[in-house]
Order: C-alpha cells, then structure tokens, then sequence
C-alpha cells in the first residue's frame, strides 16, 4: 500500500491489538496458534498434549509442529529440526519451548515469579551485526543505579533497527568484573569510536557482545565512569558487600527522591499493570505532569496522583483543554485513578518501590503480615538487625538479610514515610486474603521445613501448607507452632528445643494434614 513495513511480529501484533479502531485491527489480519487457557470450570484433557488436541477439535488451530517427545535426545533433535524448518515457516520464531507434558506433574512443580519450573525455552542464535559506538549515556533508574547505554550507528538486526545497546555496568564497558574475571572473551573495554558485534537477545533486547580490537581507531580514550549523577550531581557510590568485601557492579546516585531521575521512574513504576495499573498514565503523560510547574497539574509524588482531580476542579487551567488531552480521555483517567482508592496488599507494597522487593516478596510480605498495619507496626519495631520484629521478618521463607535490610532500611527514611503516610490517605490497602481449605487444623500456623525431606521437596511442601492456611518461614522463632524435621536437620532443630516448639516428622506431618 505504499506505507511503511512491518518491522516485526511483536511490535506489529502488540501495535494491532492496541488500536482504538477495532476496524484497523481486524484488517491487520492477525493470526495465532492456541496453546495454553485460563481458568477451566472442568479439565477436559490431562496433559498439554492433550489439551492441545482438545483445542484443535473445538476447531482452534494449533501449530502443527508441536510434538509430544520422550527422551533428551529426541527434543533436541526437534530442535535441531525446526531449526532447519526456520526459514521456510509462514512465520518469525525464536526458538523452541519445552513442557512437562502431564498437567498434575506442572502443578506440583509450579512456578517462579514470572515462569513456569515446567517449561523452559531454548533459544535459537540470535543474529549479530557490526556497528559503531558514537556515544556512551547514562540513565538513572528508579533505585538509583547508572546504567551505561551505548548510542549505535543504526544497524539493522534481526528485521529491527537498533540505535542503542544496554551497557549494564562499569564493569562491562571496563571488560573485567570486580573479581578480576574477563567479561567478554579478551576482557576488552568499549570506547566511543569502537566497532563492536551487537545481537538482541532472545530476539529483543539489544546487546553489544565483544569489541573488534582491529578497528579501534586511533587515540580512542578509555571511557570514565562517572562519580556523580549526571541528572542531579549527588555523589554516585558502588556498596560493598558487608559479607564478602566485594564491590556491588552496579553504581548508584545517593540522592533518593532529590534526584529527578528517580523520582519520576518511581512514580512509572507506581503506575505500571502490576503496581496500581493506572490506564492513561503512561510514560508521556508521567513525564507532562512531571514536568508542569502548574499547582493543578503537577505530579511528582504518588499521592499527588489521587488529588488531581480535585485540584483540577478548583483551578481555570483544565486538563481538557491541553493537546493531547479531551474530555473523554481525562474522565476515563479520574475514572481509572478512582478505582485504585482501594488496592491489593501485595500490590500496594510492590508500588512503593523499595528496592530488592519485586512482585514475589510483595506477595509475601501481604501473605505473611496480613494488613498493611501489621507491616508498617512491624517495620516500625523491627530497627537494627536484632529483636522480635527483625527476626520475623528475616524467619519469612524467601526474604533474607539483604532484602530484610532494605525493607527497614525504606521505612526509616523520613522522606518515605511522608509519602507514604499522604498515600494512606488517599488510598486504602485490602487486607490480604487467606487460602484456608475447609476444617484445615494448621490454618493461621506458622511452620518451618528442615532436614532432607524424603517424601516430598520443600517446594511441595510449601506450596501444600500454604493450601492449607499456614504460614511457611524459613527460620525458627518464638511465633513458630510447627518445625517438621528430616533428616540432617541441624541448628533449626535446636533452635526450636530450645524455644520449645511443637517438633515433628514428615509421617506425623502428613498424619497432621491428612495426607
């Protein structure tokens, strides 16, 4: 049609789906292969296989390709064999994905925060360019860290045009890690005016690989990290690890919310589908509230989002009156804004943004607390590494002393409870829900796995318990009711002796639950 060409799968899909014209996306002529489901009144199928077979007699198509294999040898050689079919299918791919066929055997082994343990992809060669580095950048994210972004000659990789490469850290353009390890293959550094091999892995995300020693020109200067945050010129510091002496790769800006940078990426990241999920404040309209110095529009902390509304019915400057916005769109925006006065516990603390904690530990600081009193009463009390408070927190099964520190560490600072405090009084957190099966006697307890558990693994174990109302820790303390003991448990056996807590087998557990 004359119109500029489709660059790639993704980026045409998404973009399809996101048209406000349902008539232009259905002209985009998307296709797609059925291959997983969401919530099932009844299984129809008891394997993936299956369920694949099912969808493709209730008449969805199903990628023909999808084999139902046996052994490490075959999966590989279907690897190999779709690799060769790459180039000739109706359609880009990256890979193959392997799955536990049998469904009861992917419950059991469940999954990560963001992946099932039951699957795993391997990844074909990404392909690789040469290009030249013209610039070296820094970004400054929402925890602080300076993150080195190279500017590309633009170079065409993988059906994309790619201008910019992550850097990671200083240590990656210096080529030796803080252990004195080679990064890349002769430990080379990367310096404006390098020709250098970029892939984007997985397909997406573009990296620069190795540099090509042979056309470094002449005089090219060895680039200095800096010091100081070049957005907001605080002093820029890499911790060191209390444990291990050793430097952390990642260098961060010690001015908190001082820092522009990071100030508006937390209020991104607050907003963003698993935070607060706020439709129609995305990344430009952030950045223009961010960025106003009208009273009425101004956003520059959390809270400031859930008195808009009001401070725009007071003012003559009105929203819908600004290019970009109308009417329509800043209805829907208070509209979305007042659906969120009431949000999830785990959702709430993940939107604080504090750094170490992600979607998981969220959800297992709301499990494990409850209401968003307890935490705060509990932070409040849990202080320097010792006492009651510290010690719960630290015994919660997947939080460990660096996470526990950074969490206290957020409620101390004065500045954060500010904004916290305006927030409580804009939204209010939910109480977060228990699974408890019916007539459950561990519902409400706390109990702790040690030992080589002999008839089932630790993940099995918790995510049973859990089923059944109770709380897993991952050490011993005084709110401990149960410690189920294998064999070889160690100093949480005599922990628990010592502080007399109820101590009993894998049988007896199981005798317990009813299993």
């Amino acid at each position: 049609e004359g119109k500029q060409f489709y660059v790639n799968p993704r980026n045409t899909a998404s973009g399809s789906l996101r048209q406000l014209d349902a008539k232009v996306t259905a002209n985009r002529k998307l296709r797609f292969f059925a291959y997983a489901w969401g919530e099932m009144s009844m299984m129809p199928a008891e394997t993936q296989s299956g369920m694949v077979e099912v969808f493709r007699r209730w008449g969805f198509p199903v990628n023909p390709l999808t084999q139902r294999l046996s052994s490490v040898e075959e999966i590989i050689g279907h690897y190999r064999d779709i690799g060769l079919k790459r180039a000739d299918l109706d359609y880009d791919i990256d890979g193959v994905v392997y799955k536990v066929d049998r469904l009861d055997l992917q419950a059991r082994l469940g999954f990560r925060s963001r992946s099932p343990r039951w699957a795993t992809a391997h990844k074909f060669p990404a392909e690789q360019a040469f290009t030249t580095v013209e610039a070296i950048d820094i970004q400054v994210g929402r925890t602080g860290a300076l993150t080195p972004v190279a500017r590309l000659t633009p170079v065409t990789v993988g059906g994309v045009v790619v201008t910019n490469a992550t850097l990671h850290n200083a240590d990656y353009v210096e080529g030796i890690g803080n252990s004195g390890q080679r990064i890349r293959e002769e430990g080379h550094d990367i310096r404006i005016g390098d020709t250098v091999i970029v892939q984007r892995a997985g397909d997406v995300i573009p990296q620069v690989l190795d540099v090509v020693m042979e056309k470094r020109p002449d005089g090219a200067v060895k680039y200095v990290f800096p010091t100081q945050c070049p957005v907001c010129g605080s002093h820029a510091v890499r911790e060191k690890n209390e444990k291990t002496g050793k430097l952390d790769s990642v260098t961060r800006c010690t001015g908190g919310f001082v820092c522009r940078a990071q100030a508006i990426e937390h209020i991104k990241h607050f907003v963003s589908r698993n935070a607060f999920d706020i439709e129609g404040l995305g990344t430009k309209q952030v950045d223009f509230f961010f960025e106003s110095d009208d009273p009425a529009l101004m956003i520059r902390t959390a809270p400031d989002i859930f008195t808009l509304k009001e401070r725009q019915e007071r003012s003559l400057t009105k929203l819908e009156n600004i290019e970009g916005f109308g009417r329509v769109s800043v209805r829907k925006l208070f509209e979305a804004i007042d659906a969120r006065r009431e949000i999830a516990l785990n959702r709430f603390i993940f939107a604080l943004g504090i750094r170490h904690v992600g979607e998981t530990t969220a959800k297992l600081l709301a499990r494990s607390y409850g209401s968003y009193r307890a935490f705060a009463e509990a932070m409040d009390g849990a202080g320097p590494k010792f006492g009651d408070a510290w010690n719960e927190l630290n015994a919660i099964e997947g939080i460990g002393e660096v996470v526990a520190a950074s969490i206290v560490e957020f409620f101390k600072e004065p500045r954060n409870i500010e904004v916290v405090q305006r927030l409580l009084a804009e939204v209010r957190p939910l109480d977060a829900e228990t699974p408890v099966a019916s007539g459950s006697p561990v519902a409400g307890k706390t109990v702790v796995f040690t030992g080589s558990l002999e008839r089932f693994t630790r993940d099995e174990a918790k995510a049973r318990a859990e089923g059944l109302g109770a709380k897993v820790a991952g050490s011993v303390s005084k709110k401990t009711d149960y410690v189920v003991a294998g064999p070889g448990a160690g100093s949480k056996l005599d922990k628990a002796r010592e502080l007399g807590v109820a101590v009993m087998t894998e049988d007896e557990w199981l005798a317990l639950i009813g299993s």
